[in-house]
């Protein structure tokens, strides 16, 4: 793990949104309560920002993450009962 303090940081403020909220909204319903939780835990984040990706420097596409933490995590969030190999190749 790149930056330990920072993940400690996101997986606890995740748990703690879920637990407040409870199970069953929508991914953006967490995400942007996620959004709360970390900027009160002191994190600077970007939101939805859009970036293009590259390929023999020809622009082939842009990349959208949900959440860029401290400008050196990003979080991608997730409503689902358990990962499947798909979410796993995804991140």
């Amino acid at each position: 793990m790149l930056y330990p303090e920072i993940s400690e940081s996101i997986i606890g403020a995740s748990m703690a949104v879920l637990n407040e909220l409870k199970p069953g909204l929508l991914e953006k319903t967490y995400e942007n309560a996620l959004v709360i939780e970390l900027r009160e835990r002191g994190h600077r984040l970007k939101q939805q920002e859009e970036y293009p990706v590259y390929y023999h420097q020809h622009r082939v596409g842009m990349l959208k993450p949900d959440l860029i933490v401290d400008e050196k995590v990003i979080v991608d969030t997730k409503v689902v009962a358990e990962f499947n190999d798909s979410h796993t190749a995804q991140m």
